[in-house]
Order: structure tokens, then sequence, then C-alpha cells
């Protein structure tokens, strides 16, 4: 397929086979800033980024910090990389990778933020260990957040934001902000002004869209 073809083309994607990151750490692991970035910015996650409408977005408000979408399907890499291509965006990149992995491809202390915007809710009981606030993910962020790092967390499930509230108390992290309802809010926060596709098509079906960040302290 064309797409997959130029995606092995752009310079903005890696795709790093199971053996570079199961069998040894990933080549740029404790070095992203230096050697892929070739700066010392911060560097902010997007996971399950899909098209990377907020990797793309932050980039352009934050020329001074590097961002990292992160999604196993080709298919949305390819436009979120084009994209930023074609903005000329040098703090964007891409990682076509499960999000299990995220501990072999980044080092302790590498980044400084994730956003989890619009992941895939598993809402069946038997998949809860898969959802992106579980416990087990949890751990893995710890792995490669510098201290006190804040995670965002971006949905229109009520039920995954409901759950993720519940591991933040049980956990006793830092909630640090939270609404059931963004449009209505009033937070002036411009970041948040950012949209996926997903979150833009659930607005217009009339889902509220829920938000908040914590830090793992």
């Amino acid at each position: 397929m064309q797409r997959f073809a130029e995606l092995e083309s752009f310079g903005n994607v890696l795709q790093p086979k199971l053996n570079d990151i199961i069998i040894n750490d990933y080549k740029y692991k404790g070095k992203w800033a230096a050697d892929f970035f070739m700066n010392s910015h911060p560097i902010i996650l997007e996971l399950a980024c899909g098209k990377g409408e907020y990797t793309i977005g932050l980039a352009e408000k934050y020329p001074d910090i590097n961002f990292i979408g992160i999604d196993i399907k080709g298919e949305r890499i390819w436009k979120g990389s084009k994209a930023s291509i074609e903005k000329k965006l040098r703090n964007v990149a891409f990682i076509r990778s499960r999000i299990e992995y995220i501990s072999q491809l980044f080092a302790k202390d590498e980044i400084s933020e994730i956003w989890i915007t619009f992941p895939d809710p598993q809402p069946k009981k038997p998949n809860i260990k898969k959802r992106l606030t579980s416990p087990q993910f949890i751990e893995r962020y710890k792995k490669i957040l510098k201290p006190e790092g804040i995670i965002h967390l971006k949905t229109d499930n009520a039920g995954l934001f409901d759950y993720t509230l519940e591991i933040i108390e049980k956990e006793k992290y830092e909630l640090l902000y939270k609404t059931f309802d963004l449009a209505a809010s009033g937070n002036p926060d411009d970041i948040l002004s950012i949209k996926t596709y997903y979150e833009q098509m659930f607005a217009e079906q009339g889902f509220k869209i829920c938000y908040l960040k914590f830090r793992l302290i």
C-alpha cells in the first residue's frame, strides 16, 4: 500500500521491530532529545495518538518542546506524520509501537508529561488491565516520567473517567484538575482547545468531554 511505503520514508516516523525493543532497549532510549531531535528540550508524549492532532497542535504552540505520538495503527500514524512534515514541524516524531513497550523505548526521567487522548475505554471487565490509566500502565509511566510528572486524560467515556479518578484516589496521586464537561467548565487553558478527530465527532454527537490531570507523587 502506498501510504505504508511512504511511512517507511518519513524521517519523523520510527517503526521499531520487536527485537529492537524486547531483546535490547531501543537505540534512542535515553537519547531522544540529543540524538533524534538534536536539542536539550523537554519531551512530551501523546499515547494512542491516532492521527496525531494533539501532538501536532501542541508542537505548534510550543516549539521549544519535543513531542512524540505513539500508536500501533500505521494508517493513523501516516496522517499525523505527513501533516507535521507539511507544517515543517521539527519538534515532532511518531512511533509505531504498542504502548506496553514504552519502558523499552524511553529511559528513567526522560519524559516530562503524558497525554492520553480518547483511548479505547476497554469497557469489558476482563480488559480492565488494558486501560491506559490502569495501575499496570501507570507503573510503566513511572519508569519514564520525571519526578512529579503530569498525566493528562481527555475522554468522552464517563466509565473510563470515573475509573481513573478511583485509581488516582486509591493510589494517592495528586489530582490537579478535573471536569466532567470541558465545554461548560470555562477552563481558559488554550491547550485544551485542541480537538482530535474523535473529540470533534463525539462532541457533535452530544457527548460531554471529560478532562483531568494528575501528578504522580
